[in-house]
């Protein structure tokens, strides 16, 4: 959600939805007067368009409109699943305390008698304004905690739980557009080794540093990383295929051999095995799961740990 700022001509637009043009002309008028980025619609089935192409945090609407009323409008922006909050402002000649309700409870968050008064349309806005900064707020918060809850703490990857969601995505989207997949399972080898001869802290460095390497050799905002297990991480490379995911982990294999990592002024040298598995969604029928996918990249690993020499296997499904 965009930040309201103080300064109203370099705030955000109104959505103004009145089918009486001399009132929408009125309050159109009104709102530019006070310093507001005003954008009107004709009728309720016009207004929605707009809202949903747009960025509109405020919308003041007419109650009674032909085709789609206030209240339908106001149903409409409250289903709305795009996860930012509006501010609906009903603009109605009908006062009474049912009618009032009936507009709440359509999802209206605030209601002004027609025709409205320049002093008392500043004072509501200037609520609205402080309301939307009350959610924009809370939302970031929101968005922080659930960002931290998907990180490994030691490593800075994605954990576990952000692999297991989104790997399904992954699957999905290579089917959508026809493209590759490919998993490579990262393991370090003799890890246990490490932590015996330098320390538990020493595993963290290690597993930290190993961690930035295989971020910085992949694509940012295409491929991703994520901690496996104790000692291992998943790179998951979109629109990649097995043949092209052995290149990779070749590569991402040359760098952490090449990792200069000190600890208590002692050198500390590691190596890695990999485990490979793709496929191809336009020579694979649909029904792929993340749990086919993860297994096989699992048992390439399992091979590889098994064969003195052999550090990278890997396997083409289907």
């Amino acid at each position: 959600m965009k930040v309201i700022q103080d300064n109203p001509s370099k705030s955000f637009p109104i959505l103004v939805v009145d089918d009486n043009r001399l009132q929408r002309t009125v309050l159109e008028t009104s709102l530019k007067a006070a310093g507001f980025e005003v954008v009107v619609a004709e009728n309720g089935k016009e207004g929605l368009d707009i809202f949903r192409h747009g960025y509109y945090p405020i919308v003041m609407t007419d109650w009674v409109m032909p085709e789609m009323s206030g209240l339908e409008l106001c149903r409409a922006i409250r289903s709305d699943d795009s996860g930012r909050y509006t501010y609906i402002i009903l603009l109605t000649s009908q006062d009474s305390k049912n009618d009032i309700i009936a507009g709440l409870e359509a999802g209206a968050d605030e209601y002004l008698i027609k025709p409205a008064h320049q002093a008392e349309l500043v004072s509501r806005l200037k609520t609205a304004k402080r309301i939307l900064e009350l959610e924009s707020s809370q939302q970031r918060y929101i968005e922080e905690i659930k960002s931290l809850s998907l990180i490994d703490p030691v490593t800075g990857a994605f954990n576990r739980r952000y692999m297991d969601e989104h790997i399904s995505q992954e699957i999905k989207r290579a089917y959508r557009y026809e493209r590759s997949l490919s998993l490579i399972l990262v393991s370090i080898n003799r890890f246990r080794d490490v932590i015996v001869a330098h320390g538990h802290y020493s595993g963290d460095v290690v597993l930290k540093q190993c961690a930035d390497c295989l971020a910085e050799s992949i694509r940012k905002d295409v491929d991703w990383l994520a901690r496996y297990g104790e000692e291992s991480f998943m790179v998951v490379l979109a629109e990649t295929n097995m043949a092209e995911g052995m290149i990779v982990a070749k590569r991402l294999r040359l760098r952490i051999a090449s990792l200069d990592i000190r600890m208590h002024e002692k050198e500390v040298r590691v190596s890695a095995s990999f485990g490979v598995a793709g496929f191809t969604a336009s020579q694979q029928k649909l029904g792929m799961t993340a749990d086919v996918l993860i297994d096989n990249t699992d048992r390439c690993l399992t091979k590889a740990r098994e064969e003195f020499g052999e550090t990278i296997r890997g396997v083409q499904i289907g």
